[in-house]
């Protein structure tokens, strides 16, 4: 399992996709607590914390799911060129 790992580079699509996903997050809360869009017309109550608590938590969430996306699309992608390697290598030792 390990050796798959290590040949798809999953721990370094890995890094890649928590930096993208924070960057993501970051720029997206600073946009939204900088108000670089305008003012956020507040007309709902937010329990137990303000709405920049509950938006952090939001972003903490995107991070993840975006820095997630980001791992399996590169190791897919990883593993397609794998895959054509492969392929081109088998199709040399047949000629």
């Amino acid at each position: 399992m390990l050796v798959l790992l290590e040949s798809l580079a999953f721990y370094r699509n890995a890094r890649v996709g928590l930096v993208v996903g924070a960057l993501f997050a970051v720029l997206l809360y600073g946009v939204r607590a900088l108000e670089l869009l305008g003012p956020v017309i507040d007309i709902r109550d937010y329990p137990l914390f303000g709405p920049d608590v509950w938006f952090l938590l939001l972003a903490f969430v995107l991070a993840a799911t975006f820095a997630l996306l980001v791992a399996i699309g590169l190791t897919v992608v990883e593993a397609v060129r794998g895959a054509r390697d492969l392929s081109a290598e088998r199709s040399e030792e047949k000629s």
